[in-house]
This record gives structure tokens, C-alpha cells and sequence, in this order.
């Protein structure tokens, strides 16, 4: 079964730790738009952890701004955020576009120049398509196991795996 492709991320990596830089580079990426539970951290953890730091080292060296746009609550991310000092969007309400374009509106930027990383389909990817702008998956670090999570995640697989058969296929 083929799903539509408005949900299919433009890259897929396993962890922000895999995220090739020249890609971003070379698409003139200068813009980033994080999520931060379960991309960045695991949703438990409430302060960056040195995986999370060395890839935001990574961005600022490579010359991209970035910002946490999140669906979470101002408390969740500004504890997250007290170290770091980036721009943050709480309360989202991804995949709309508010907290998005805020965002960019913020830092000048536009659809060519930004991307979003994330690690929901219905929320991150989505709204990035909806955006215009380059999306980036990444497996949830630590999955979470309310009733919701579980039913969302059910259907996220079947897109994640539709994504990666396209992927093969268009490889041969």
C-alpha cells in the first residue's frame, strides 16, 4: 500500500548522530527548526545530554542558526533550553504552522533555507511538508507508551516503512 508522500520525510536517520551536515550544506541550509523530545532527548530527560550538545556544536560550526519549536509546555522546554539559550517556540501545536513560521519570520528565514528535525510523522514531517520546507525524521530515541503514543506510532511505522520501500525502489 502506497501512502500519500505529504508524509514521507525528505531524509530518515536513525539518530541526530547521523545527520550528514554536508547535506544540509549543500541544500543551503542555514535555518533549524528542532524539535526536542525524543529527537534531541529522550522525553524524560529534561536538560541536553553531550549527544544533544555535540550536535548543536555541529550546526553552530557549520554556520546553522537553529531554534526549538515544540509542542511541550514553555516549562518543559525553557529547563531544556537554560544552558543553550536558543530561541524557543513552546506549545506549538505542530503540524500547524504558527509556531513554524514564527519561527522563521524570527530569523529572516525562508522555505529554501530551513529545515525541520523531528521525530514525529503526524507532527514534525508533516508540518515541515505543510511549511514548504526540508524535513528530516529521526527514530524516537525512547518510545513512549501511552494508549495515544501507541496508536499514533502504529500508523508512523506504516508511513516510515511505505517511505523506506520508495526508498529502495528508487535506488534499483
Amino acid at each position: 500500500m502506497r501512502i500519500s508522500k505529504r508524509f514521507f520525510p525528505d531524509y530518515k536517520f536513525s539518530s541526530i548522530s547521523y545527520i550528514d551536515i554536508n547535506i544540509l550544506k549543500n541544500r543551503g541550509i542555514k535555518f533549524a527548526i528542532l524539535d526536542i523530545d525524543n529527537t534531541l532527548v529522550p522525553y524524560t530527560s529534561p536538560k541536553p545530554d553531550d549527544n544533544a550538545l555535540n550536535f548543536l556544536n555541529k550546526l553552530k560550526e557549520n554556520g546553522i542558526k537553529y531554534c526549538f519549536v515544540s509542542n511541550n509546555h514553555g516549562g518543559r522546554i525553557n529547563l531544556f533550553n537554560e544552558e543553550i539559550g536558543a530561541p524557543v517556540y513552546p506549545n506549538a501545536a505542530k503540524p500547524l504552522l504558527l509556531g513554524i513560521r514564527k519561527a522563521m519570520k524570527a530569523f529572516g528565514a525562508n522555505k529554501k533555507n530551513t529545515v525541520i528535525i523531528g521525530d514525529q510523522v503526524f507532527t514534525d514531517v508533516w508540518g515541515g511538508k505543510r511549511a514548504g520546507i526540508l524535513t528530516i525524521l529521526v527514530d524516537p530515541i525512547k518510545e513512549c507508551n501511552t494508549a495515544f503514543f501507541r496508536f499514533k506510532r502504529h500508523f508512523e511505522r506504516i508511513i516510515v516503512n511505505d517511505f523506506e520501500l520508495n526508498q529502495r525502489e528508487n535506488k534499483k
